[in-house]
């Protein structure tokens, strides 16, 4: 993955932007996200630590679909988060 001259990816950029907006996200987009991150081979620890804890801090984890859920857990698996 390519770096930009102060280091980063485009990964690490997006991830910093999704921790600081982590409540816009529905369920969805925030399985597609740590998903996606796993299937590049992107781990981005701040970014997994952060999505753990909104979940886990839901009220309203039914919001969740079985997919999206097993996509999540699949993520945290293959990403060693």
């Amino acid at each position: 993955v390519p770096k930009f001259e102060d280091g980063n990816t485009l990964f690490d950029i997006f991830a910093l932007e999704a921790v600081s907006k982590l409540t816009a996200f529905n369920s969805q987009e925030i399985s597609n996200m740590i998903w996606a991150y796993a299937t590049a081979k992107e781990s981005h620890p701040k970014l997994f630590e952060r999505v753990a804890e909104h979940i886990a801090g839901l009220e309203r984890l039914n919001q969740f679909k079985p997919q999206g859920l097993s996509n999540i857990v699949w993520a945290y698996a293959t990403a060693g988060e």
